[in-house]
């Protein structure tokens, strides 16, 4: 890790927030123990992913399938690893966890339409917008008019939100080296 982690229970000035990080995850986990070294950053990175994890309106296998694609098209194999088994608990086979993770990244996403065995019509058109905002950033009118096709305004909100997020979330893993 290319920054000193806050060992959680060593300052007493973060005593609440770190009650508050167990309070939602369950531990302090290397990436908060990072994100601790500024505590407005992960207050607010806190309620942002809060929020996105248990308080949106995807179904948690679709969400999950966005986090582990965000996960391998940057390369995170450490949000990766922590999502998985959380995909299977939500229901996700782990055929389709090993053909998110094999299924190359391309514009015109054969290679997950390759896998279109694994995966409902609306994960799939997910996993494209997904790719889309991961890699190419700009996403055309003809892939967002799929995706209006299968999700509502809230869905197309928290779908967006979540694949943005966990962009920021393997960013911030890599350039710090947490999990390495």
């Amino acid at each position: 890790m290319r920054i000193q982690p806050v060992v959680p229970g060593t300052r007493e000035e973060l005593k609440e927030q770190e009650a508050q990080i167990m309070a939602q995850r369950g531990r302090i986990s290397p990436l908060y123990q990072a994100l601790l070294n500024s505590p407005p950053i992960a207050q607010g990175w806190e309620q942002m992913l809060s929020a996105v994890r248990n308080r949106s309106s995807l179904p948690d296998a679709l969400k999950e399938l966005v986090i582990l694609r965000v996960a391998v098209l940057n390369n995170a194999p450490f949000e990766f690893e922590a999502h998985a088994p959380i995909a299977l608990k939500a229901g996700v086979t782990q055929n389709a966890i090993d053909q998110l993770k094999a299924a190359p990244y391309d514009l015109n996403h054969q290679g997950l339409q390759a896998q279109a065995h694994c995966f409902s019509a609306e994960q799939l058109v997910a996993l494209k917008l997904t790719d889309t905002m991961t890699k190419e950033i700009t996403v055309p009118d003809a892939l967002y008019a799929q995706v209006k096709q299968h999700f509502g305004d809230q869905q197309q909100v928290d779908l967006v939100a979540t694949a943005a997020a966990y962009n920021m979330v393997s960013r911030f893993l890599e350039a710090l080296q947490i999990g390495h």
